[in-house]
């Protein structure tokens, strides 16, 4: 009994010191395993969780204080760079519209011209006649069917001179109606005039002469006036008609060309 009791005991202490010793070993084995792998510690709660980075925020001065204002001085260069800007805007396009003005100008000019070259010269407009009428037309009307008139049945002024030298004795002479008394007293009338010298003389010679001398310088208004106080202007019924069409014509071309110098860029083209 006692041997048996002996073994026993030697047994179960034999035991003992194998449990105790696995139990160390295994106690190091996870004290070592929790070294190692941070993550199974922090899961058993053996290591404090990594605390969250916090990003430091600027500290204001004052808080309660509403944001500054950009103040005046700042924004002056502003606003004076932009008054600049519209000044040189304004007269870039001010200039742009006196060019755009003196180039209509001088195209209306240039069709007025022509067409007084024309007319003096005795020649159709030709396609001068399309550029009248879409110039001057709408507010020249009756100026550019006078002239584009003119151009169809022309009159130069060297015509008029030389018919009218062709006419002077008729001229001087008397008209039609007139008796032999009438042209006698004015015959007489002729040889002798008394007048002032500070007044023209009015005998038909003195007459006559005044409007040649008129009309050969382009003056054909003047020279009308004279042969109309002639006592033979009845028998200058086709030339009279040939300078009232030579007036009008000339009077229709000063109005276009007149109209041309007032001209502007909103002229029609």
């Amino acid at each position: 009994m006692n041997a048996t009791a002996y073994r026993n005991r030697s047994s179960w202490g034999a035991r003992l010191l194998i449990g105790l010793v696995l139990v160390l070993i295994g106690a190091a084995a996870a004290i070592w395993a929790l070294a190692r792998y941070e993550p199974a510690a922090r899961f058993l709660g053996i290591v404090p969780a990594a605390a969250p980075v916090v990003t430091p925020q600027p500290l204001a001065l004052n808080p309660a204080s509403p944001p500054r204002a950009v103040p005046a001085p700042q924004q002056a260069p502003d606003s004076g760079r932009l008054a600049e800007l519209e000044t040189r805007l304004a007269r870039v396009e001010n200039a742009t519209q006196r060019a755009e003005g003196s180039a209509v100008r001088a195209d209306a000019l240039v069709i007025a011209f022509a067409a007084r070259r024309a007319i003096d010269r005795g020649v159709a407009l030709g396609y001068l006649e399309k550029l009248l009428v879409e110039r001057f037309g709408p507010q020249h009307q009756r100026a550019v069917a006078t002239v584009i008139a003119a151009a169809h049945q022309p009159v130069r002024l060297d015509d008029l001179v030389a018919e009218y030298e062709t006419l002077g004795p008729e001229l001087r002479r008397g008209g039609p109606g007139d008796s032999w008394w009438a042209n006698f007293r004015r015959e007489l009338g002729s040889l002798i005039e008394v007048h002032r010298a500070n007044r023209p003389a009015v005998n038909p010679d003195a007459r006559y002469n005044r409007a040649l001398q008129r009309l050969s310088a382009g003056d054909v208004d003047q020279a009308l006036a004279e042969t109309m106080r002639l006592p033979g202007a009845a028998n200058a019924g086709g030339w009279i008609g040939k300078a009232r069409r030579y007036i009008a014509a000339h009077r229709a071309l000063d109005e276009l060309e007149s109209a041309a110098l007032m001209t502007g860029p909103n002229l029609r083209r």
